[in-house]
């Protein structure tokens, strides 16, 4: 019996489906216990009261600020992360003979300075934001520029069978003045500043959304899981079902048709047999060929030998 792959693999997916749905489950109830923080100006308050028990995770928003911002190059925004890629395209010339475009990564450059969320009673500082889930930086640039037409320096790329085409800059920024929720854990430092980082165990999130849009958000993610999750399940139920069912009926019509023939082949033995004792007194060469073993019988016609045989 072959293993229905096409039900076994929509199974698994439906299980995989499944976890990631509560992974998102979990993710929402959690930031429904994260303690909200409408005025920045109240959490250092808080953060004495709270935080020497457990450590004390936090919901904030405010507008990011810095003291001494990042001025970008190409854009004229200033940030206070600002990421910076250059990628050199060309035409190669493959084995076909034809050209194909590629490029090939040539610079890429990170800056970030020290910022914090500011609501107008207080700031606090933001540590580690680039690995926090949901933060986005926004393009700033955008240029491509051409490369030079020197003569000897084409008639060399092409000779290595490449066409030069020119340099694709793209840079991204956090840019002073954006609005952000940041979900994390509240510190403060011996000298009073206070900063919000990954904990070690629980949400860390910085994103342009709200908080109850980040909730909302994993809470619908959570049931299309779900759901996804139970169409594959009964999908690929069915085609298990589908196929024992039908290696059942195949087995059964094999089993069938082997009675079958055994029960013709016997019939026909019998008569063969029969008729060979009628016949024995009045010609003697018969005895001989009834003494033969009986050949067996084509499974088709049930009448001649058989004389092919199909291998496996």
């Amino acid at each position: 019996m072959m293993i229905p792959w096409g039900g076994v693999s929509c199974c698994l997916s439906a299980a995989a489906l499944y976890l990631l749905g509560r992974s998102s489950g979990r993710d929402a109830e959690v930031l429904k216990s994260v303690a909200k923080v409408n005025q920045l100006k109240g959490i250092g308050y808080l953060l004495d009261i709270e935080s020497k028990v457990l450590p004390l995770v936090v919901a904030i928003s405010g507008r990011v600020g810095a003291e001494s911002p990042i001025s970008c190059e190409f854009s004229g925004l200033r940030g206070v992360i600002v990421e910076e890629t250059a990628e050199q395209h060309f035409l190669k010339h493959n084995d076909a003979g034809s050209w194909i475009q590629d490029s090939a990564l040539m610079l890429s450059m990170s800056k970030e300075v020290p910022w914090y969320l500011d609501d107008g009673t207080d700031r606090v500082f933001v540590v580690g934001a680039r690995g926090a889930s949901g933060f986005v930086l926004t393009v700033g640039s955008e240029v491509f520029e051409e490369s030079g037409r020197s003569l000897v320096r084409g008639t060399l790329d092409y000779l290595q069978g490449l066409k030069m085409l020119g340099v694709k800059r793209i840079e991204r920024v956090l840019p002073t003045g954006t609005s952000l929720t940041v979900v994390g854990e509240a510190v403060k430092d011996d000298i009073g500043t206070v900063r919000i980082q990954r904990p070690h165990k629980g949400p860390f999130y910085v994103s342009p959304k709200s908080i109850d849009e980040l909730i909302g958000n994993l809470g619908k993610w959570a049931r299309w899981y779900k759901y996804a999750s139970l169409g594959l399940t009964v999908f690929g139920a069915f085609l298990i079902a589908k196929h024992v069912i039908r290696y059942i009926m195949e087995r059964r019509r094999r089993w069938e048709l082997q009675s079958r023939v055994l029960a013709a082949a016997a019939a026909k033995r019998s008569d063969q047999d029969n008729e060979g004792s009628n016949g024995k007194a009045e010609n003697g060469s018969d005895g001989a060929k009834r003494e033969r073993p009986i050949p067996d019988l084509c499974v088709i016609c049930l009448e001649q030998e058989y004389n092919a045989v199909f291998l496996p």
